[in-house]
């Protein structure tokens, strides 16, 4: 009889959150950029970022690169929740109102499918006015190995 893995033990709740702070122990790109996790649950993540000078581009707004990378950090703990190791197969963005220095966007992650090893995330990038500055959907391929481990708690 295999043994239980470390996840078992947990509730969906407790899972999420260790499965969160193991990859944010080893996100470099995300930490780097400033981004915070507000909230995550089995399927769903918040993660919020300032928009910083550095990140601006010729017009003066949000360089769009770093708007799809808030919205692709959320995906992917959003998608990461449940000790599978799931990466983006696909993504797309659409940028509806520009980011601007000194905004603080929010990005949150929703699962709306799940079935075998592909799922479908909405995320929406606001700005600290609940102004909507992009959607992002995002789908998932769960490629094997877990976060958390094989070792039971």
């Amino acid at each position: 009889m295999n043994a239980p893995t470390a996840a078992a033990t947990l509730s969906p709740q407790a899972l999420a959150e260790a499965c969160a702070a193991a990859m944010w122990a080893d996100d470099a790109a995300s930490q780097a950029l400033g981004m915070k996790i507000l909230a995550v649950s089995p399927g769903c993540a918040t993660l919020t970022m300032t928009v910083a000078e550095h990140m601006t581009n010729g017009h003066g707004t949000c360089h769009g690169g770093y708007i799809f990378t808030l919205a692709d950090s959320a995906f992917a703990f959003a998608c990461n929740t449940y000790d599978e190791r799931t990466v983006a197969q696909h993504c797309a963005v659409t940028f509806l109102k520009p980011g601007r220095r000194g905004d603080v966007l929010t990005a949150t992650a929703a699962e709306r499918a799940r079935e075998g090893r592909s799922g479908i995330y909405d995320i929406r990038v606001v700005n600290q006015d609940n102004v909507v500055i992009a959607e992002f959907r995002g789908h998932s391929r769960t490629i094997g190995g877990r976060l958390l481990g094989d070792a039971t708690s």
